[in-house]
Parts: structure tokens; sequence; C-alpha cells
């Protein structure tokens, strides 16, 4: 890019603002002269990320070799894209898959992409963090003996809240049955890089991974990787599937991006990652001596489907100051500009990464210190209605229930229905129903709780859901 942009050529191509010279000056001040210089697309110099035979196949190749894999895909749509590139390179129209309830929206948006068939396993469940957490080898194993023509099973590690399980004895039983491992690791760029957190996903032994570089190590947001292990899953299948879901105009000031975080960790990751972990450890002890708060970690587990911990991920556990996660989140971003990475009906989450020094961590300790003391009430909630998510029934494929005529309904009258949208609440993602599932009235229970804690929904065309789109 640099190179392309000292060489002088004038230009007659897209896009429009030709390397700076037509740009709004607020848009100068938001990139820079020198970005703009080099924010050109497809050009021949530049290499073609869906054919790359140049600089971008040389960048793969190090993004590679510094995970372990055998092949790396640069992604400038997000891990969404690189999950549904993972999933169309790997399933076809009617294959049967087994994953877990707690998989991202993006990964049912792969089932109605692919038409692929969902048969769901149940995490681990933890009552007292109100949050789901791993899967077992025992559970999965079970789902592929009552699924045996399966032809993936797809999992999410580790969790948002940081949970991973045994992944290696996973793919250990899920290759013993002829079947393909794809796994979700939005959260997991940084594990690479320190003895004291989990072992990633292509090191336990998965076919196919998707890393969102932009989470926890230092690309730019939209920026992600997919990783290949071993030849289950054809090279020429990913770039197809590519083909497919990709912008035909990337933009190469993200897939800039996503070299340059791979040499910050090839240079120095070990030391940036093992500093946050440290600052997470101390994090983590200074909050349990913080009355009235707790700080999920690694003493709280030990057991299959929650084996190990992504110290760089803080849930604070809120319940005996007397208020929701919602709540002590609205005051801590309004009182102290504390910005969570989320929050739920019991805890907020805050993320340490590589870019935390001490003087940071000391005024996070400060404000939550701080809160506790002005904002505890003096009853703790000691009594919710949070559950485990709801089970559902599967009437039909996502991808027949979203090409099916649908018509909408006031949701309190929906019960006994199909759904025809998802409903979903942020954060983490994950849908409470997708189309194609029968609409019970633990569901619509579960969803208004959700709502009366305050979390953002979406998915569906009413945001208060007082109506759901049905199937007709």
């Amino acid at each position: 890019m640099k190179a392309y942009a000292a060489g002088g050529a004038v230009a007659f191509h897209t896009p429009a603002h030709k390397r700076g010279r037509g740009a709004h000056e607020l848009l100068k001040n938001l990139i820079t002269d020198e970005g703009l210089n080099e924010e050109v697309s497809l050009m021949y110099a530049l290499d073609d990320p869906f054919h790359p035979t140049g600089c971008i196949m040389e960048a793969e190749a190090l993004a590679a070799d510094l995970y372990g894999a055998d092949s790396a895909y640069f992604m400038a749509n997000g891990t969404t894209e690189a999950i549904h590139v993972m999933m169309l390179a790997s399933l076809n129209d009617g294959d049967e898959v087994i994953l877990p309830r707690n998989a991202h929206r993006s990964i049912f948006a792969g089932l109605a992409l692919t038409g692929a068939v969902p048969f769901y396993i149940e995490p681990v469940y933890d009552e007292r963090m109100g949050v789901a957490m791993g899967v077992t080898p025992d559970c999965v194993k079970e789902a592929i003996e009552n699924h045996p023509n399966a032809k993936a099973v797809i999992l999410v590690y580790p969790t948002y809240y940081g949970v991973a399980y045994d992944l290696a004895g996973i793919s250990k039983i899920v290759h013993e049955h002829g079947m393909i491992l794809l796994v979700d690791e939005a959260h997991g760029a940084h594990l690479r890089f320190s003895d004291d957190l989990p072992a990633d996903a292509i090191l336990s032994g998965a076919d196919l991974v998707a890393v969102s570089t932009h989470k926890l190590i230092g690309s730019l947001t939209q920026t992600s990787m997919l990783f290949r292990n071993g030849n289950r899953v054809p090279d020429d299948r990913i770039r197809r599937a590519q083909g497919l879901v990709a912008s035909s105009s990337p933009n190469y000031l993200l897939l800039a991006s996503l070299d340059i975080a791979r040499l910050q960790m090839a240079a120095d990751g070990n030391r940036m990652v093992g500093r946050a972990v440290r600052l997470s450890n101390e994090s983590r002890e200074a909050i349990n001596d913080i009355e009235g708060l707790w700080c999920f970690g690694e003493q709280d587990i030990g057991y299959d489907g929650a084996n190990s911990l992504d110290a760089c991920k803080l849930t604070v556990n809120v319940t005996k100051t007397g208020h929701t996660g919602t709540g002590a989140e609205r005051i801590l971003r309004s009182e102290y500009h504390f910005e969570a990475e989320l929050c739920d009906a019991y805890n907020v989450l805050f993320i340490i990464s590589f870019a935390d020094d001490e003087e940071i961590i000391k005024k996070l300790i400060d404000g939550l210190r701080d809160f506790s003391s002005r904002f505890r009430k003096k009853k703790a909630i000691t009594e919710t209605d949070v559950r485990e998510l709801p089970r559902s029934e599967i009437c039909l494929t996502p991808r027949e229930a979203y090409f099916a005529r649908s018509e909408l309904i006031d949701f309190e009258k929906s019960v006994g229905r199909i759904a025809a949208e998802e409903i979903t609440f942020y954060p983490p993602g994950i849908p409470v129903i997708y189309p194609g599932e029968r609409i019970t009235n633990e569901i619509k229970e579960y969803a208004a709780m959700m709502r009366r804690a305050g979390l953002k929904l979406t998915g569906t065309i009413n945001p208060k859901l007082d109506s759901i789109r049905v199937v007709k």
C-alpha cells in the first residue's frame, strides 16, 4: 500500500475521493492524508484477497505460522463473515450439524445460508452467575451417538465470559466419528500468547477456527481471521465460500490492520498479553476484597464444561449491592465513565487487554470500590427469575423458516406458533428463539424477563416485542 501511494500514479479509478484529493476535511481528519492516499482497492500491486498471489498471500502465511495453522484467511467483514465462510465451506444443504444452544446469532444465520439441519446440545449452566458455560465431552459424545450422520460439530470457545473447556478431548471424539470440528473463537485471539491462558482452538485440534482479531488483539473493528488446520476442508472450498459472502471491494485499510496486528503479536505478543493477564489477576483479587462485589475466577471452576478461564475477562457479580447488572452498568457509565463490554441480569463484564496499564486498572478498582460504597443498597438481590435459556422445539429448518410465508401477530398470542424471526438480546447475542422453532410459554416468559432486565433486543421487527413475525 505504501509503495503504491509513493509510486505517483495518477488515479483514474475508484474510490472517488482519488487518494484523498477530493475528501472532505472531516474525512481527512478521521483517516489522515496518508491513510486516504493508501485507501485504494484491488489495484494490481495490492493483490486480490479472493485469489492471493502476492502481498496478501505472504501476510496470510505469516499469520498462519504465528498461530500454528496450515492456512489463514483475512476477513474484512467481521467474524460473522469468517463463520459464514467456515460453514459454507464445510456444510451442504440438508447436512446435520451439532451445536450448543448458546451459539452466537451469526452461526444461526449460517444455518439459513447453508440449509444445514441443527441438533442442539445443552451447555453447563452456572446458577450463581446466571450464565451458560461450556459443553462437556460426554454431552458431545452422546449427541454424536444420537446423530451419527451429522457432518460437523460447531462450538463456541471460549465463551463470551472467558470460560474454556476440554476442547482437545472433544476434538478427538469428533474426529474419531469422522466429523468436522468448527470453532467460533471470537474471544480467543490472544490465547496463543500466554501459557497462563487456556489452549487455543487450533492447538486443541479444531479443523476451522474463526477468530476476532479486533476483540483481543490490535486490528481494526470488523476484521477477523479464519484458520484452517489439516485437510478435512479443502482450501479451494474456503476461497469459493469467501467469494459468496465477502465484499467484492474489500477495504485495504482493514486488511492492512490485520497484518499490523499480526506483526505486533509476533514481535511482542508474549510480553503484552502476559502483562494483561497479570493485571487481570491483580484486579480480580482486588475486586473480591470490595464489599458487595464478587469476581468470578479459577477457584470457581474446575469441572466438566468449565475447566479453565481466560483471566482477561473480569466478570463482576453485583447482586450483593442490590443492583442488577444492567442497573450497575448504567451507574458505572454515568458516574465513572466506565464503558463495560457487557452486562446481564447479575454481572458486569470488563475486558482487560494488552492496551491497559497499572494506571487504568487502579482507576477501575477505585471506581468499583466507590460504587459499592456510594450505591450499595441495604438489601441484596437474593431471588430473581433469571434462569437457564428455555429449550425449544425445531419444527422447520432455519432455511425453510426464513423463506416461508409469514405474518405479524401479537406476541402475547404467539404461544404455539412457529417463529419466522429471531429473538436475541445483546449482549451476549445468543438467540432465545430462532426462525423455525415453536414459541412456548416458557420462551415468552423468558423474553419478557430479559426485557425487564433492560437488555437490548435485536432480531425482531418490533423492538418492544409487542408483536412477532411467525410462519403463516
